[in-house]
């Protein structure tokens, strides 16, 4: 990959984080103000712990995008709470997934259903993301996952994509959601510099449960991080860098999934942005 392109795609990042005790004081310590963070949200310990740290951040000064599952929100009046709690604090980015959810906390067992109450609400954000799935989701068929995009397209504004460590699969996939007229930019979602001991630590202390699903649903991620060369950051970006900068893929940025390894994640990207000069 040229220089200059990955150095854009390095300046146009956004760090997802977990609401854990300690994450607060992770991202005041090692991430700029111009860099998005995004707060994701637990299945287990529900939205309120993504509502504080996203109003504690965005009183900071950080431009934060919390994430809102449909399967963790009760009902309309739920949702009109959690939207009034956000615009309060200054938020106009939120991420629309459907969740990890087993059992929806209520009506909600989807993102359509959410988006379409965010539009009976006066479309009350002027970003809202939806997800993509590169690789197979683990419950959903790949076409079923891309119907869902293409039915989701018109109340939001981008896509980020899951975790994708093989490049010909995540542009293959850019160049399959364009054929099928899917416009919306895509912010590509990539891990950080991620060490397999300390992402196993932070998926044990998400919570019981929560850590079995995550460790059943991503176990080839760990296979990833543990052998020796087998995943580095610029490599997935160089060996994608023909689709991935082209105009037609409509790349905005990079998602970069720190798992809280945040000042690790932020010293990768400030070095790589020194050996490009």
């Amino acid at each position: 990959m040229g220089a200059e392109a990955l150095r854009a795609l390095l300046g146009r990042v956004r760090y997802e984080v977990l609401p854990a005790r300690a994450t607060e004081e992770k991202v005041l310590a090692h991430v700029p103000r111009d860099v998005v963070v995004t707060v994701t949200a637990s299945p287990v310990k529900g939205l309120e712990p993504t509502l504080c740290l996203t109003e504690r951040l965005t009183a900071h000064g950080y431009r934060v995008v919390p994430h809102v599952p449909a399967r963790l929100l009760r009902d309309d009046t739920h949702l009109k709470d959690v939207v009034e709690r956000l615009r309060a604090a200054g938020v106009d980015d939120v991420f629309v997934p459907a969740g990890d959810a087993d059992l929806p906390a209520g009506t909600y067992d989807g993102a359509l259903p959410v988006l379409r109450g965010l539009g009976e609400l006066g479309s009350p954000f002027a970003h809202l993301g939806i997800t993509g799935y590169p690789e197979s989701h683990p419950l959903i068929h790949d076409d079923i996952t891309i119907q869902a995009m293409w039915d989701k397209r018109a109340h939001a504004t981008y896509i980020v994509s899951n975790l994708c460590f093989d490049p010909r699969v995540l542009c293959d996939w850019i160049a399959r959601i364009r054929h099928r007229d899917v416009t919306l930019p895509v912010h590509v979602g990539v891990a950080g510099p991620v060490h397999r001991a300390k992402l196993l630590s932070i998926a044990m202390k998400i919570g019981v449960g929560e850590s079995t699903r995550f460790l059943t649903k991503h176990a080839s991620w760990f296979l990833r991080f543990a052998t020796p060369g087998g995943y580095v950051p610029e490599e997935l970006l160089g060996r994608g860098a023909e689709a991935l900068t082209a105009a037609s893929a409509g790349v905005a940025g990079l998602h970069v999934f720190t798992f809280n390894q945040v000042a690790e994640t932020e010293r990768w990207r400030r070095a790589l942005l020194d050996r490009l000069g």
